[in-house]
């Protein structure tokens, strides 16, 4: 996610779109995809580096999830522990932005679904039932 205040669907923030405007939706489709290849181009940049310290990366491929996690440290066990979960509270927050909705509602949802589950579901299909 960047910086920007754009809607991750390219979609403007105003209501002044008309409706049926296929060309429109042509270029927000477009912006979509060109937003996604910049911030592809960004997660790389945040890659290209020696000085790194701890990595997660996510990434979906045909409804696939696969992460790894990567860290290198010589403060012992609890630094490794605080650097984990700094990371996995940003993507906490990161999700929360997205969604719209506090970070403790996705820290929360995040938490029981890792509990019913093996592995994390790929998409909503994959969900347990309640």
């Amino acid at each position: 996610m960047s910086d920007d205040t754009t809607p991750v669907d390219g979609t403007p923030s105003s209501d002044g779109a008309s409706d049926g405007d296929e060309t429109a939706a042509a270029e927000n489709e477009t912006d979509a995809g060109g937003e996604f290849a910049a911030e592809l181009d960004r997660a790389r940049g945040l890659l290209d580096g020696d000085d790194i310290e701890a990595v997660h990366v996510g990434v979906v491929r045909d409804g696939e999830v696969d992460t790894t996690f990567a860290q290198r440290a010589d403060d012992g066990p609890e630094g490794e522990g605080l650097r984990a979960l700094a990371l996995l509270a940003a993507h906490v927050r990161l999700v929360a932005s997205e969604a719209g909705v506090e970070p403790a509602a996705v820290a929360g949802d995040a938490a029981t679904l890792a509990g019913r589950v093996d592995r994390i579901p790929a998409s909503t299909d994959d969900l347990p039932e309640e």
